[in-house]
């Protein structure tokens, strides 16, 4: 699952859940209304729709690909908050290369609701052409079959792990569980989830979001799992630890923002490591004395996935966005935004990757792990039957 995107955050936590999460009622009744969207899927050179193309050759190349995505014009996105890993700089350098206008929409809106728009827009030209998800929630939507194959130039270069087979979804950038605490605020900062339990640190721990919607708050249950004798099979030790904590009054409902770190109100969040080193250069200025640290005893990474609308309304321009993503220059920026991008051990390894982003990041030891599809699954089932009753 991807994380609710926090309030007006940095995104370096990027997902901004900023504002409020929106839930699947209020996306169906902002959009129960919109009119069908115009035809643009006209054939290409080669005589493909750009709706059923599945890579830039159907095109007859990148420059009539360019010019499709062109003479669509636009492009609408949704839950991309700008100062999520670096997604501002992406969208403003990709409107500045082409000629194509992004409309972003709800950018702290969760993958959940990213699903709901996809399904409650059908045939609106208000429906997301693309959608940056939870692994979780791109594999149930490829299930649903909600995306529309499409390999990117980069494709190969994509580990076999990290993509669909089919191209309805692919990896895109990454990062680990970290505990980001403000030392400003906290005499001796947290550097695992045993240390949490501390009562110095009691009203002070938060989450971003609800893990049941949540993809990086999803993360921090499955990171505490594993650091309780739990494994990727088996995500109840996380609920567990996080019922203890709740009743222990360390864990506070109260989803971790830019806003909240900024106001000193939760002073000790469990995030991505590439939000929480965003907070640390954002708000240096400000009293923050933001620092950084992957538990040891928890270690978890995760990828969130791209995908096209299979009903996307401009559907040239989605492809456009996603070669875009996969290029050396794409990678590059998410990079910059502390995320580890897929393609970064190819880009390693034929130079292009930029050596001063890859120093930044946090330190992180060994190779991670990820969960199998069906661990997945069963982990997100667990949750949304159990999360609430132990932390209510």
């Amino acid at each position: 699952m991807r994380r609710a995107r926090p309030r007006p955050r940095i995104r370096a936590n990027g997902r901004t859940v900023a504002a409020l999460a929106l839930t699947t009622a209020t996306l169906t009744v902002l959009t129960a209304c919109g009119a069908a969207p115009e035809e643009k899927a006209e054939a290409g050179a080669n005589g493909v729709k750009s709706a059923d193309a599945t890579s830039v050759a159907d095109f007859g190349g990148m420059e009539k690909l360019v010019a499709a995505a062109e003479k669509e014009g636009e492009l609408n996105v949704i839950a991309l908050p700008p100062d999520w890993a670096n997604y501002g700089e992406l969208i403003k350098t990709f409107q500045e290369k082409y000629k194509v206008k992004i409309k972003s929409e709800t950018p702290d809106a969760s993958s959940a609701d990213e699903i709901a728009a996809v399904k409650s827009r059908k045939g609106q030209k208000r429906a997301p052409d693309v959608l940056d998800l939870g692994i979780a929630f791109a594999r149930s939507g490829a299930a649903e079959n909600l995306f529309a194959p499409y390999k990117v130039t980069a494709w190969d270069k994509i580990p076999d792990s990290q993509k669909d087979a089919d191209g309805r979804w692919y990896n895109d950038y990454g990062g680990y569980v970290s505990i980001g605490c403000d030392a400003a605020r906290i005499t001796t900062c947290p550097e695992t989830f045993a240390d949490l339990l501390k009562p110095e640190y009691k009203g002070k721990v938060a989450l971003n979001g609800n893990p049941t919607k949540s993809g990086s708050a999803f993360g921090g249950v499955y990171a505490a799992a594993l650091a309780n004798k739990g494994s990727f099979g088996d995500i109840q030790p996380g609920i567990d630890y996080f019922g203890k904590l709740k009743k222990s009054g360390n864990f506070i409902p109260v989803e971790s923002t830019p806003a909240t770190v900024e106001k000193g109100e939760t002073p000790i969040s469990i995030d991505w490591d590439y939000l929480n080193a965003g907070y640390a250069d954002q708000f240096k200025s400000k009293g923050v004395d933001w620092k950084v640290s992957v538990p040891k005893d928890g270690v978890y990474a995760q990828y969130y996935s791209q995908a096209i609308n299979r009903d996307a309304p401009n559907p040239a321009a989605a492809r456009l966005w996603m070669e875009y993503l996969y290029s050396a220059e794409g990678q590059n920026l998410w990079l910059k935004g502390y995320a580890r991008p897929v393609l970064l051990p190819a880009m390693t390894e034929d130079g292009t990757a930029d050596k001063t982003f890859v120093a930044k990041l946090p330190a992180v030891e060994g190779t991670p792990a990820f969960p199998s599809s069906e661990e997945l699954d069963k982990a997100k089932a667990t949750l949304s039957e159990n999360w609430d009753k132990a932390v209510s």
